[in-house]
C-alpha cells in the first residue's frame, strides 16, 4: 500500500509530477496491500501457461487441417505428433501441480520477497533499470539452473527419482515446459528468486521477470524452431533447437543443460549441436559479447565475478572450443529414419 493518500502528496514526495504510468500505478495500488499486489503473480503464471502454449497448438492444428507444410517444416522432430487429448492431459497434469504446489508456495513466499527488498512504491523504475535487472536475473538463473540441472543428470538417484518425469517428453511441447516432479519444481524454482535477491527491484520488474522466464521456457519446449523469432537476435540464446536435442537424448544426455543461454555449456564443455552461424564463429566477437554480458552483471555482483568469468572465457577461446557443430535438425531426422 502506498504511503500517499492523493496524487498531489505523491508528487510532492517525489519532487515532480507523476508520469502517466505512475499515475496509473497509483490509482490501482494506492488502497491495496503489498501482499495483494504480489499475488497477481499467480494470476500471470496461470494465464501465461494457459495461453502461450495454446498458440502453438492452434497453429499446428490449423496447419494440419489445411494440409500446409509451411509450419511443419519448422518442427524439430516432425515424425512425433501429439493429439489434442494428449496435449490437454499434459496441461491438466501441470495445472494440477500449479494448484497444489506452485500456487500455495507463491502465497507463503511473500515474506521472503519482502525481505529481499522488492518494492511496490513510487517512483517506477526506468526502462534502463528494468532491462539491466532482467539481464542480471536471466544470467544468475541460467548459471544456477545449469548446475542444478546437470546434477540431476549426473546423479543416478536424482534422475531416476526426480528428473526422469520431465524427460517423459523426448519431443517436448509447450505445455511440457513445467511438466516435472514436484520436488524438481521446488528445486529449480530457487534460481528464479536468486536474481531478485541479488538485485532487488520493483514489483513490476519482478512480474516481468517471472512472465518472461515462463514464456522463454515455453518457447524452448515448443518443438518448433522458427527463423523469425526475436530471440534469434539474442547472443548465446539456446532456444528450441538447442534444448530439443537435450530431450531427444533423454536420460543419457550429458550436454545442453543451460535453461536460457549457451555460455555455461560452452565454458564447461557440455555444448552440443550448436548453430553458431547466427552470431559468427569469431573468437573476438564471442569474447566481446561475453564481456558485455559480464560487465552488466558486474554492476551488481562486483569485480571478482568479472575476473572469474573473463578468465574462463579467454581460456576456452585459446584452446579453440569454437568449432562449428552439425545441425540438430539433420541429426534428428537421420536418427528418425
Amino acid at each position: 500500500m502506498l504511503p500517499y493518500k492523493t496524487i498531489d502528496e505523491a508528487s510532492a514526495a517525489l519532487g515532480r509530477p507523476l508520469t502517466a504510468l505512475e499515475t496509473l500505478w497509483f490509482n490501482y495500488t494506492a488502497t491495496k496491500s503489498d501482499y495483494f499486489i504480489y499475488c497477481h503473480n499467480i494470476l500471470f503464471l496461470f494465464l501465461i501457461f494457459t495461453c502461450a502454449p495454446a498458440l502453438y497448438v492452434l497453429l499446428e492444428h490449423l496447419s494440419s487441417l489445411a494440409d500446409n507444410n509451411k509450419i511443419q517444416k519448422y518442427k524439430i522432430q516432425p515424425k512425433v505428433k501429439f493429439s489434442l487429448s494428449e496435449k490437454f492431459r499434459c496441461y491438466r497434469d501441470v495445472m494440477r501441480m500449479f494448484i497444489l504446489v506452485v500456487g500455495p508456495l507463491q502465497l507463503v513466499s511473500y515474506p521472503s520477497v519482502k525481505m529481499i527488498g522488492i518494492r511496490t512504491s513510487l517512483p517506477l523504475p526506468s526502462l534502463g533499470e528494468i532491462a539491466a535487472q532482467l539481464l542480471v536475473y536471466f544470467m544468475i538463473e541460467d548459471y544456477t539452473n545449469y548446475w542444478m540441472h546437470r546434477f540431476l543428470h549426473c546423479n543416478k538417484w536424482g534422475y531416476e527419482k526426480i528428473h526422469r518425469v520431465h524427460h517423459e517428453y523426448t519431443a517436448p511441447i509447450g505445455y511440457a515446459a513445467p511438466y516435472a516432479h514436484w520436488v524438481e519444481v521446488l528445486l529449480l524454482g530457487i534460481p528464479s528468486f536468486l536474481g531478485p535477491a541479488v538485485a532487488p527491484g520493483h514489483m513490476i520488474t519482478f512480474w516481468l521477470w517471472i512472465a518472461l522466464r515462463q514464456i522463454e521456457a515455453i518457447e524452448t519446449h515448443s518443438g518448433y524452431d522458427f527463423p523469425w523469432t526475436p530471440t534469434k537476435w539474442i547472443p548465446f540464446y539456446g532456444g528450441a533447437e538447442y534444448h530439443d536435442y537435450h530431450h531427444y537424448v533423454g536420460g543419457q544426455s550429458q550436454s545442453n543443460f543451460a535453461s536460457v543461454f549457451t555460455y555455461c555449456d560452452y565454458i564447461y564443455g557440455t555444448d552440443k549441436i550448436i548453430n553458431r552461424t547466427s552470431f559468427g564463429t569469431s573468437g573476438g566477437f564471442t569474447a566481446l559479447v561475453c564481456f558485455s554480458l559480464v560487465a552488466t552483471v558486474d554492476l551488481v555482483c562486483g569485480d571478482s565475478f568479472v575476473v572469474v568469468c573473463a578468465s574462463l572465457v579467454i581460456k576456452k577461446l585459446l584452446v579453440g572450443r569454437l568449432e562449428v557443430s552439425s545441425s540438430l535438425r539433420s541429426g534428428l531426422k537421420m536418427f528418425s529414419v
